[in-house]
């Protein structure tokens, strides 16, 4: 998916989809199904499994062991070519690490959009794509597009995109997401919200608490090519209170079908801070009631 200014329409060729054939990974396949239609992109579905839990074995039982193993690896690719027959698509099965794995397919086959489902957290335990989904949208080149545990509404509505939702701290690394929002409204003809949020204590410590909020205001209607004004209908919204909690009340408020953020490259430290810290990508890509496209800057 390549974005450069309000005037370059997207271009979306090849969709990578890894799946654990969980319910939350399958509740990602309309949406990976209708960009495909709609870009006439080709899907490359994923399946990565660990390596086999089991009972150890002497060498003569090793070929019954590794006929089992490949037996299960034609099921799930045969399962994989089911649900995607009529599409232009590839299918990988294959037994190993799930990032190393994916971020070799995204350089060999030029993979302009990843899409995810994520159950997030359950108890103390997060599933294959729970961490695993974080990891990717924290450290892949290209846009990752998670279909999180409370998204409910309809794919076909949400992919209309009538309603995107953009947050940024005005971080390189946030900014870095704009190009996508702005490209993609124009794509669809939608309504542009623009999200700054303020700590509560920030603004407290200041005398012109409004002409602060006016002075960022805007700066997020600079973030808008003058020409896009025509077409998107930008609002300028500015909000005070946890990061998290102002997004998903913004997205609940305007409808959104689509929240776009911007996060930052942490390498092998996952710990690390975004530029809305850590925990607000990751609580809004899971407690979303609609799809967040995430950036990496």
């Amino acid at each position: 998916m390549k974005a450069i200014d309000a005037k370059t329409r997207i271009s979306l060729k090849n969709i990578l989809y890894p799946t654990d054939f969980s319910p939350a990974a399958e509740a990602a396949i309309p949406y990976v199904t209708g960009l495909a239609k709609r870009y006439e992109a080709k899907i490359h579905a994923l399946h990565v499994r660990g390596p086999a839990a089991g009972p150890i074995v002497g060498p003569e039982a090793m070929p019954q062991v590794l006929e089992i193993t490949q037996h299960q690896a034609e099921l799930e690719a045969r399962e994989l070519h089911d649900i995607f027959s009529g599409l232009p698509h590839e299918v990988f099965v294959s037994e190993g690490d799930v990032w190393t794995t994916i971020n070799t397919i995204i350089t060999q086959e030029n993979i302009d959009l990843i899409v995810i489902g994520t159950r997030g957290r359950t108890g103390v335990k997060r599933a294959l794509l729970g961490s695993v989904a974080e990891e990717i949208f924290r450290k892949a080149p290209c846009p990752v597009l998670t279909v999180g545990p409370h998204v409910l509404g309809d794919p076909e509505r949400q992919l209309e995109m009538k309603e995107i939702l953009f947050a940024t701290d005005f971080s390189p690394e946030s900014l870095a997401a704009v190009p996508y929002a702005v490209s993609l409204a124009q794509e669809h003809q939608a309504h542009l919200t623009l999200l700054h949020v303020i700590p509560k204590h920030e603004v407290g410590d200041l005398v012109h608490a409004e002409q602060h909020v006016d002075s960022i205001r805007r700066q997020l209607q600079k973030l808008v090519p003058p020409e896009a004004e025509s077409w998107c209908e930008p609002k300028f919204v500015v909000a005070q209170g946890p990061a998290p909690d102002k997004i998903l009340d913004t997205a609940v408020a305007s409808g959104a079908d689509l929240i776009v953020l911007g996060v930052r490259n942490v390498g092998d430290n996952i710990g690390a801070t975004t530029h809305l810290f850590r925990p607000t990508a990751h609580r809004v890509v899971t407690h979303a009631g609609c799809p967040v496209l995430t950036v990496r800057g």
